[in-house]
């Protein structure tokens, strides 16, 4: 069995996100793990919030990371919050490169067709490049991952030390 010791979830603030936010505060209560939290824009253009002036940018970004926990599971489980700038899958591989990380929860938006083409795939960038496994969250439809929804999974049998990097 494969010890999971720091969670690693990107977001971009998306239902999707939320979806598997709620999935990586699970994780993260089930091994005992430190819980990691990142956000990356993408590249000007790409996203509207890397227009804004940096100093700016930050001050939201940070705060909205921080009503993503609730007090209780800031107090349980000490997130680390991070704001990296550029390609979003290439940061994420690399922030968790650097913290270790043993799993990395994710959101993915199920595009597909002209879409998946033309803007590509984070998730899937990430699943090829990441350091460990990568467990993908996909909103059942949109606006049905509500905040308050606490996943029930058991998380054990998932994990093996012969896992790719797709749970």
């Amino acid at each position: 069995m494969t010890a999971i010791q720091n969670v690693l979830i990107p977001t971009d603030f998306s239902t999707t996100s939320d979806a598997a936010l709620r999935h990586a505060v699970t994780m993260a209560r089930t091994f005992g793990a430190r819980l990691y939290v990142l956000h990356v824009p993408g590249r000007t253009g790409e996203n509207f919030e890397a227009n804004f002036p940096i100093g700016q940018f930050e001050r939201l970004a940070s705060e909205k990371l921080a009503l993503l926990l609730s007090p209780e599971e800031i107090a349980q489980l000490k997130p680390e919050y991070a704001l990296r700038i550029g390609a979003p899958a290439d940061e994420i591989v690399q922030y968790a490169k650097t913290r270790d990380v043993d799993l990395i929860v994710m959101g993915t938006h199920g595009r597909s067709g002209v879409a998946h083409l033309l803007l590509g795939s984070v998730a899937e960038h990430v699943v090829r490049m990441a350091p460990c496994p990568v467990l993908l969250v996909r909103s059942l439809k949109s606006g049905s991952a509500k905040f308050s929804e606490r996943p029930s999974i058991d998380a054990t049998p998932l994990l093996s030390e012969n896992s790719t990097n797709v749970v």
